[in-house]
């Protein structure tokens, strides 16, 4: 028997010819009985899968995490439970607005998620490469995405959208001057830090949960790139985050990403005098200073980008004993909508691929639907029920009540606040003036074609976190400072 490969149909028969259908005569039409051409047309209709809403165009590897330090006193978790220890991983990279085909150099913030596959279950960090977002409220999430998108008229990118909500929504300042600064335009994914953003939780074996902000600080050092080098890359390798990234493991040169982690207790988040879950503010580092948990090695390329990488689905509601999650507004939006992009995106039983699936058991009793190919044998479909071989709940994995501050049911706003300028003010001091001058560069150029009256909003923003970021962006706009300076 010859060793060659038998090309087959899908359902396991020898293919005898593979370069011509079946015809009524050498010159005859097609028939509708080729199973084999009609297999082959409809299969290759159905090879795309709706791209993401968000995040549509990413990189992906395969590694580990080990942990270098006890951190037990904040979490029981398996994957934490010795120094030493390591998990298997899957990391992807993404840019946050654009299409599957756009540049790796575009000016957008990039995401930065990881799946855990502990022994007791798949844990997921969905985050961003910045520690904050645009908004804090889920409510606006749709809103906010349609502006990075194409305008449903032109079907172009338009600024005119960017800032006009922007300039409506001050909240996002934090964010955009992260976007529009030095670090908007990461140079690949191997030199960026990773953040989970949100607020998460950790419970100890005692009960006891404290709040938490997860880093991932790369250990390549932090490098971006020019705004007029990434247009020349975007013409010329539009996928150069994705070249870097493979080529380096294939490599062996891994990268590595040191991980670390914030702890707030209940008691001083009660006493916090700004909102430990808005999303659309950094905890500070002098305060609640780093704790070093563990190394992120990437150190396998996917064999197929497709399985792999574009069917990989990340969800914050994948938690494990000993993890949990917060009151943070667009982390409790973001438990429903990822979870559920999957199922329209992938299919009902999208963690069943390989890629998604865990590598502990599954007992449950969701049945059937589209592409199920896993049901355990002999198993009832309902509970509770008196066969004792079947699955049953586990109280001892219970999560402990979680505080949330008392008060009435309602559609409270957001923007009571106030202070949205400290924190992008305090990030604008730390950078030096080389940085301050290519931020207020940048954001010229993306806002010198919105109409003067959002102008002229956003930028007395600007100038309410600082009177230089203000000024510099009026004057190469032409606008007259005293227009901005109430």
């Amino acid at each position: 028997m010859s060793d060659k490969k038998v090309l087959t149909t899908n359902n396991g028969a020898p293919i005898a010819d593979n370069q011509n259908s079946r015809t009524a005569g050498p010159q005859g039409p097609i028939l509708i009985d080729d199973f084999q051409l009609i297999e082959k047309l409809a299969h290759f209709n159905r090879e795309n899968i709706p791209e993401r809403r968000v995040h549509a165009k990413g990189s992906g590897a395969h590694g580990t995490f080990t942990v270098t330090n006890d951190i037990s006193k904040y979490s029981y978790a398996s994957l934490f439970a010795n120094v030493g220890k390591q998990t298997p991983i899957f990391a992807r990279f993404s840019l946050v607005g654009g299409e599957r085909g756009s540049s790796d150099t575009a000016r957008d913030p990039r995401g930065f998620s990881v799946k855990f596959y502990t022994d007791q279950g798949n844990w997921d960090i969905v985050g961003n490469n910045t520690p904050v977002f645009f908004i804090r409220d889920p409510l606006k999430f749709p809103d906010f995405i349609h502006t990075q998108k194409r305008d449903p008229k032109t079907n172009l990118k338009d600024p005119q959208m960017m800032w006009d909500f922007w300039s409506l929504s001050p909240e996002s300042l934090h964010q955009v001057t992260i976007l529009f600064s030095d670090r908007g335009i990461p140079d690949g994914y191997r030199h960026m830090h990773g953040y989970g953003s949100h607020t998460y939780s950790l419970i100890n074996k005692d009960g006891v949960r404290t709040w938490v902000k997860w880093h991932f600080r790369t250990e390549q050092g932090i490098k971006n790139i020019h705004p007029k080098k990434a247009t020349e890359i975007a013409g010329t390798n539009p996928d150069s985050a994705q070249e870097d990234l493979f080529k380096a493991i294939e490599q062996g040169d891994y990268p590595k990403w040191r991980v670390y982690i914030q702890v707030m207790t209940e008691e001083q988040a009660d006493n916090h005098p700004e909102n430990p879950f808005d999303v659309t503010k950094v905890w500070s580092q002098k305060q609640f200073p780093l704790i070093e948990v563990g190394v992120m090695e990437l150190n396998r390329n996917p064999e197929n980008y497709f399985a792999e990488v574009e069917q990989s689905a990340f969800e914050p509601s994948n938690i494990v004993p000993g993890t949990g999650l917060s009151p943070d507004k667009m982390l409790q939006g973001r438990i429903f909508a990822y979870a559920d992009a999957h199922r329209y995106r992938i299919g009902t039983n999208y963690q069943q691929l390989p890629i998604n699936a865990p590598k502990c058991p599954v007992h449950n009793y969701q049945r059937d639907g589209a592409m199920r190919f896993y049901t355990p044998d002999n198993a009832p479909n309902y509970e509770p029920n008196s066969i004792d071989s079947a699955p049953k709940q586990q109280p001892q994995y219970a999560e402990p009540p979680m505080h949330v501050p008392a008060g009435t049911m309602d559609r409270h706003d957001h923007r009571v606040d106030g202070d949205y300028y400290s924190q992008p003010r305090a990030l604008f001091n730390l950078m030096q003036s080389e940085q301050k001058q290519l931020l207020i560069n940048n954001i010229i150029g993306s806002m010198k074609n919105v109409n003067h009256d959002i102008q002229i909003r956003q930028l007395k923003h600007f100038y309410k976190v600082h009177p230089d970021y203000g000024t510099g962006i009026a004057k190469g706009l032409g606008i007259d400072i005293d227009l901005i300076k109430n």
